[in-house]
């Protein structure tokens, strides 16, 4: 009888434990003061930084507030911000998400030169290296985030619903595909597929295509099916319209098997001539040394999953 009882005791301090492990990660208000003008209200701790709650985050960022005075980067607040109050999204709760390396590397090429003149360095906790590119994983940029005049962020932690009807500021540079490009970007996968839809969640975007051929392919499996390609902001770039058929080429989110359409993708009306090209520009990549195993099969160099991801996209 007594086994019995200490076994149900046990029970229920693991489901406590499991419970409280569940609260702890879910998202909370910002409540750092410099923090809360930023287009985001929710945020998750332990932060990038590993400060395990606000009031050690508030502390730690004091040290900046000289440097935010001086103006050097209108980066360096946004930047600050997603790395001691990481924005939290629902799709997002095991890990917070990054600020995009452009913004790091904007914020410091400002503000360095004023550390430097008070013979301090950029801090080592704030490598801009370590963070993830915009086109190659999901991150966070002022550009990725614009909500209505006075809304908070579109993505209410609660429930998931939209709040605000603010219009992405797309700036899409499609690009055309060359051998030059075909070459030096290296894309995970290539393939010939028509678009179904289109889906917009919030301001998330995801292009659900019906793949018809497979020019090329990594560690992700790619069916002849219909699969959903991810994109890392509210733009879809580059664009896609649906009914049509298209060759697109991009990059995969390795750890979440995910496939993904994000700027430095190319997306072209399919032409049975074009399609013969990146089989050639293939075959010169492998020729290269680039590109790795059977044909079709690729281990390509960047590996969004990795890094950024996040790259990953959101869902």
């Amino acid at each position: 009888m007594r086994r019995g009882l200490r076994a149900l005791a046990l029970a229920a301090l693991l489901l406590l434990g499991r419970a409280a492990a569940g609260r702890a990660a879910a998202c909370e208000p910002v409540r750092i003061p410099l923090c809360r003008p930023l287009p985001w209200n929710v945020t998750k701790m332990p932060n990038h930084l590993h400060h395990s709650t606000q009031a050690n985050a508030v502390l730690a960022m004091e040290q900046f507030e000289g440097l935010l005075g001086t103006n050097c980067s209108p980066d360096l607040l946004f930047f600050l911000c997603a790395m001691y109050a990481p924005i939290c999204t629902i799709d997002f709760q095991q890990e917070p998400i990054k600020p995009c390396r452009a913004v790091c590397e904007r914020a410091r090429a400002g503000c360095e030169p004023v550390l430097l003149r008070y013979r301090h360095a950029w801090p080592e906790s704030l490598a801009c290296d370590e963070l993830p590119l915009y086109d190659r994983g999901v991150c966070i940029s002022p550009e990725a985030i614009v909500t209505a005049e006075g809304a908070d962020f579109p993505m209410d932690s609660n429930n998931g619903n939209c709040r605000g009807s603010g219009i992405e500021r797309c700036k899409c540079k499609p690009i055309k595909a060359t051998q030059k490009t075909y070459l030096r970007n290296n894309y995970n996968y290539v393939i010939r597929a028509k678009v179904k839809e289109v889906k917009t969640k919030c301001h998330d975007i995801t292009a659900v295509v019906e793949v018809k051929e497979i020019l090329k392919s990594s560690l992700v499996n790619i069916p002849k099916d219909t699969v959903n390609l991810y994109t890392n902001s509210g733009c879809l770039c580059p664009p896609l319209s649906a009914n049509e058929e298209y060759i697109i080429m991009g990059y995969e989110d390795e750890e979440r098997s995910r496939l993904l359409l994000v700027e430095g993708s190319i997306a072209e009306k399919w032409k049975d001539r074009l399609g013969k090209k990146v089989k050639r520009w293939d075959q010169k990549l492998r020729h290269l040394g680039k590109g790795k195993g059977e044909p079709g099969q690729s281990d390509a160099a960047p590996k969004p999953g990795k890094a950024s991801n996040p790259q990953q996209a959101r869902s």
